[in-house]
């Protein structure tokens, strides 16, 4: 075993633990996170870099040009679903109001504060209410009361 091998495995053995430890922080997110964006991102993010670390790792450790045009797919199919998954999943969660609203920064699908308070639960967003009339009185009930603080 000559030098150049020594430091391609030592190498390789940093970004497989590297990409295993972000693997297994997204995993760690998935669980303990409290709502469904900061899942999502605990989901995607680090869990990308760690599978293209991962990927990155045992290329280098693999020799052969297959195995390192198989991992290339694997992170060129990572990289371009995770995306669009968490897209798919963000308008989903916020369709179907499990969203906490309060907390984003900015909300670009807002269509007016008074449709937002006569829906609750887990209704898609062109849903009706289950009970209108008493959706509306509490929702005009609110509106009335001063805020508190």
């Amino acid at each position: 075993m000559n030098e150049i091998e020594g430091v391609r495995d030592v190498v390789a053995v940093v970004l497989l633990l590297a990409g295993s430890f972000l693997c297994l922080t997204a995993g760690l997110g998935l669980v303990r996170f409290p709502d469904v964006l900061t899942r999502m991102h605990a989901g995607t993010k680090p869990q990308v870099l760690g599978i293209l670390l991962i990927m990155i790792g045992g290329a280098i450790r693999l020799e052969g040009w297959s195995a390192t045009w198989m991992l290339l797919l694997v992170a060129v199919f990572q990289m371009q679903t995770a995306p669009v998954s968490a897209h798919m999943i963000s308008r989903v969660a916020y369709r179907r109001r499990h969203v906490r609203r309060d907390l984003l920064l900015v909300d670009e699908l807002r269509t007016g504060d008074a449709a937002d308070r006569l829906y609750r639960g887990d209704e898609p967003a062109d849903a009706p209410p289950e009970e209108p009339a008493t959706a509306l009185r509490e929702s005009r009930r609110a509106e009335e009361e001063p805020p508190p603080g």
